[in-house]
């Protein structure tokens, strides 16, 4: 009798560990990604700001497989965990197929672990102009585009446009937008005020909007308050219960008529989930999500599960946030819950330990929640240091990035500063644009 064959697309989180959950399961195991490595997602805006060179978070999908399968290997000439790089075009339920770019892959049993993209909220112009953060290209781009505006504004005599080249709007303040706003100050203060020494740096101007009323929503509503006043005190311009209407070519436009003169927007204002090609619709949530059983099971189709942020999960009556911790626990359950199926018993409901939540702010400081415990300040910063260094695969990538954040500490420096890329996005004003600009700063002066 052949061994079952479970086919795991996407290597993030929740991917490699229900691969590493099933390597010694007696299955045969095949993870699929169009990528050769592991992104260390968490990590991405530390990129985006030049404080780690982008190979620290990326690590090769084969080199984990190795490590956590030698010792299965040393009695078995086939490895417990195969990895095809390719790109899946489209997935028939019925036929128990997946379709790649490198051809038609059957299996027993499916794990959907694609992870999520950038969810724009159908504003106009924000998929065109603005700058996302889910992939290692997506945070080199920013990191390229974030320097070429100093080098830009050093050599502009127009006031206008120079204070538009120094505008760093970040749309979103959960803890990705809190924690880019924070790593953008950092970098102002640091490196960038050493290297362009003429630039007159009050100009800059460094500003969050968030649709809400405050900041860390996921987190306990003292701990955002305390966000808020500490990116206050470090110069950021918070803008709360305000919306996004369109982003246009070096512009940002609120819902309130405002328009702000920006080159440089971040969005961070949510995700969704990011579903591969499939054959047939399925119910879907909130955010685009697959909706599953409380076994992680998709729905109808018993042998196919999905995890991580594509599935929609519910704890206590709320759908879960969508983090590193529920993946690989999600990885983890899927992986049992397989096995129980394969000796034809019926598989359990995932459920969910809440380690509790970190986030960093900048400037050594951070806020987070452990249990019944809150905490702020540098303390937290130090813990968000340690859980990140924990998670990060890799010993070597683990010690290059304590020596960098080492490095950063003591000299308060950058040396990740170059602008790789030849073509960045161009500030280009309409006359209407530059004329309404002008107009107000006439009008504010009278």
């Amino acid at each position: 009798m052949r061994n079952r064959r479970v086919v795991i697309v996407g290597a993030g989180f929740g991917g490699l560990q229900a691969a590493q959950s099933l390597a010694n399961s007696g299955a045969d195991v095949l993870l699929i990604d169009r990528n050769n490595y592991h992104t260390f997602v968490p990590l991405l805006y530390q990129v985006a700001t030049g404080q780690i060179e982008p190979e620290y978070i990326a690590y090769p999908i084969r080199t984990i497989l190795r490590r956590f399968s030698f010792n299965y290997r040393r009695q078995h000439q086939k490895p417990p965990v195969q990895f095809l790089m390719t790109e899946v075009e489209q997935i028939d339920f019925s036929g128990q197929i997946v379709k790649t770019g490198s051809g038609a892959i059957n299996y027993d049993f499916l794990v959907l672990a694609t992870g999520s993209r950038t969810q724009f909220w159908g504003v106009t112009g924000a998929e065109e102009y603005a700058f996302s953060m889910r992939t290692l290209e997506e945070a080199v781009a920013l990191r390229n585009h974030i320097f070429a505006c100093f080098e830009q504004a050093i050599q502009e005599s127009d006031d206008i446009k120079r204070q538009q080249l120094l505008t760093f709007t970040i749309v979103g303040g959960g803890a990705t937008g809190v924690e880019m706003a924070g790593a953008v100050v950092e970098m102002v203060r640091g490196c960038l005020r050493r290297d362009y020494p003429t630039l007159d740096f009050r100009e800059v101007r460094i500003i969050l909007v968030q649709s809400g009323d405050r900041l860390l929503v996921e987190l306990p509503k003292k701990l955002g308050n305390y966000t808020y006043k500490k990116l206050h005190r470090l110069g950021v311009e918070i803008y709360l219960q305000t919306r996004v209407s369109e982003v246009t070519s070096g512009f940002v436009h609120l819902e309130n008529e405002e328009i702000i003169p920006s080159a440089t927007v971040i969005w961070t204002a949510g995700l969704e989930a990011n579903l591969p090609g499939i054959s047939e619709e399925l119910p879907v949530a909130s955010k685009s999500k697959i909706v599953v059983h409380p076994t992680l099971q998709v729905l109808e189709h018993p042998n196919v599960y999905a995890i991580g942020d594509l599935a929609y999960v519910e704890k206590n009556g709320k759908s879960l946030s969508g983090v590193a911790p529920e993946a690989l626990q999600q990885g983890v359950a899927v992986a049992r819950n397989i096995q129980k199926q394969i000796q034809g018993k019926s598989p359990k409901p995932f459920s969910y330990f809440n380690k509790g939540r970190l986030a960093i702010i900048g400037c050594y400081s951070g806020v987070g929640k452990i249990g019944a415990f809150a905490f702020t300040g540098f303390l937290a910063w130090l813990m968000w240091l340690g859980v990140h260094l924990v998670y990060l695969p890799g010993y070597r990538s683990r010690l290059l990035v304590l020596l960098t954040w080492l490095h950063t500490y003591l000299f308060s420096d950058r040396h990740v500063r170059l602008i790789l890329s030849a073509k960045s996005r161009n500030v280009q004003n309409s006359q209407a644009d530059l004329h309404y600009l002008q107009e107000s700063r006439r009008v504010e002066s009278l």
